[in-house]
Parts: structure tokens; C-alpha cells; sequence
């Protein structure tokens, strides 16, 4: 099955998520470039500066402990970068609609750290180097999930010869992807203790278990009501009741009625 879109629209751009993608892109071209340039050694060695080497991890080499998040931005192939970023670009820009643009990265860095971990820990002893940003896509799929479940997925179903499209719900595609890598995990545990290279399965599995245990805790100050703002109050001095108001007292005072005298006009006028 493979997403083509998701029915679940963003109130923001994911300008995070655009970055992510750039510097995958950048990278990967830098290794074609590379490669042609330099050759297939020239490469090697970019790949076993920068990427996660369990046995080196293990015994603490120096620069090895920043390999977890500079692996993360490298591919080994075409199909591994398309693969790796079209699942991001469907599932990431409503992760970090949600989650906001800071925590976004920090829960996709961390995704792909315990991705790496989770790799290192099945196979210690290996001298394969791994590189990838599946660990943290993983991340991404279990942050998905939990947050909309019900979103449609339009994917597409190749049966046979004939490509069929459907909505299916967010929940039942990824837990069937999820299914997928459990079930080759599974199957990759012959080969523990031996150098071959292939896919790293147990770093799927576990950044998709670490996202799953990390997408509540990054949302738990977005849960909590808003604090209530405090309005100031400007009290106006209190006046004495018994003295007259300064407007008042700059009315004009009406004129007491003139007396008239008995002659019949008014006094005081000739």
C-alpha cells in the first residue's frame, strides 16, 4: 500500500516540515555528487563518518555519539529517500499542526535518536554502518495515529496488474505498516551477530514505539486550560458628598425675579 494523500486538512504551513525535507534533499544530492566525483570510496567514507556504526557507538569512539541525528539526514538510495520523504510529507505537516513548529523537530530528532538506539541495541557488534530517516518517520506514523485515527488516507492498492485507489482510515493503514515491520524485525533476528547490510527493521519498530510513548507528553501543556488574564482596575478617588461638584459649581446661577414697584414698571430701569 502506498499513501497518496491524507483527507485531514492544516490550519498552519509546516514550514518545519519544509526544512526537514530540504536538508534530506540537500544531503542526498551531496552524496550523488560525491560519489560521482570521488567514487564508490569516497562515499564509504562519508557514510562511515556520518552514520550510526553499532560497534563503534558501543565502545564510544570519538564522534560516534553525534552519528544518531547526522545519520538520520542521509539515504542509501533513491528509493530510500523517496520512500523515507513522500511518507513524511503525507503524515508530518498535521503532526506539527498540532504539535507546533518547536516541538515538531525536537520530537522528530528524538524519534530518530531512539530509532538508532533501538538498532544498536538488537546488533552491537556491527560493523554496517546505518543511515536514514525511516527511525523518525516512524516517530512521525505513531505521532499520526494517536492524534487523528479517523483521518482517511487515500492509498494506493496494487492488485496484480490493475492499481486500485481507496479511503482508508489512518489507523488501519499505519498499524498494518507497523504490522509489516514487526513481522521482517522478526525475521532479521537470524541474522544478528552477522555484517550484512539490508534494512534496519528494529529502528522502525522502535521509533515508532517511542513515538507512541512520546506524543502525549509533548502535548501536555497544550491539554491544560489558559491561564486567566488579569484585568487591572483603575479606581477613581472618591468624592465628598457634601461639597459641590466643580462643574456644577461653573453653572451659571439664575437671576432672582425683579420687583415691581407700584407705578407699574420695573425697578431699575429708566
Amino acid at each position: 500500500m502506498i499513501p497518496i494523500r491524507d483527507i485531514n486538512p492544516v490550519r498552519t504551513k509546516p514550514l518545519v516540515l519544509y526544512v526537514i525535507i530540504g536538508i534530506n534533499v540537500a544531503v542526498w544530492f551531496y552524496q550523488v555528487q560525491l560519489s560521482a566525483v570521488g567514487g564508490g570510496d569516497a562515499m564509504q567514507a562519508f557514510v562511515l563518518r556520518f552514520g550510526v556504526v553499532p560497534k563503534a557507538f558501543v565502545t564510544g569512539s570519538l564522534g560516534s555519539l553525534v552519528t544518531p541525528v547526522t545519520s538520520m539526514f542521509m539515504h542509501g538510495g533513491w528509493l530510500h529517500i523517496i520512500g523515507n520523504m513522500w511518507f513524511l510529507w503525507v503524515f508530518g505537516d498535521n503532526v506539527e499542526d498540532k504539535l507546533g513548529p518547536r516541538r515538531f523537530l525536537l520530537f522528530y530528532v528524538l524519534s530518530g535518536v531512539i530509532a538508532a538506539l533501538a538498532q544498536v541495541v538488537i546488533n552491537p557488534e556491527s560493523n554496517i554502518p546505518m543511515v536514514g530517516a525511516s527511525g523518525a518517520v516512524s516517530g512521525i506514523l505513531a505521532a499520526y495515529v494517536m492524534l487523528f485515527p479517523r483521518a482517511k488516507v487515500v492509498t494506493l492498492i496494487p492488485i496484480f496488474f490493475f492499481l486500485h485507489f481507496a479511503r482508508i482510515p489512518a489507523a488501519f493503514f499505519i498499524f498494518i505498516w507497523f504490522g509489516m515491520q514487526l513481522l521482517n524485525a522478526s525475521a532479521s533476528l537470524v541474522t544478528i551477530g552477522e555484517d550484512t547490510g539490508g534494512t534496519a527493521f528494529f529502528a522502525h519498530v522502535g521509533g515508532f514505539v517511542g513515538g507512541l510513548a512520546m506524543v502525549w507528553w509533548f502535548l501536555r501543556d497544550s491539554r491544560k486550560p489558559p491561564k486567566a488574564r488579569k484585568h487591572k482596575v483603575h479606581h477613581q478617588p472618591r468624592q465628598d458628598s457634601h461639597r459641590p461638584s466643580p462643574i456644577a459649581s461653573k453653572r451659571p446661577q439664575a437671576e432672582p425675579p425683579k420687583r415691581r414697584s407700584s407705578k407699574g414698571y420695573d425697578k431699575g430701569y429708566r
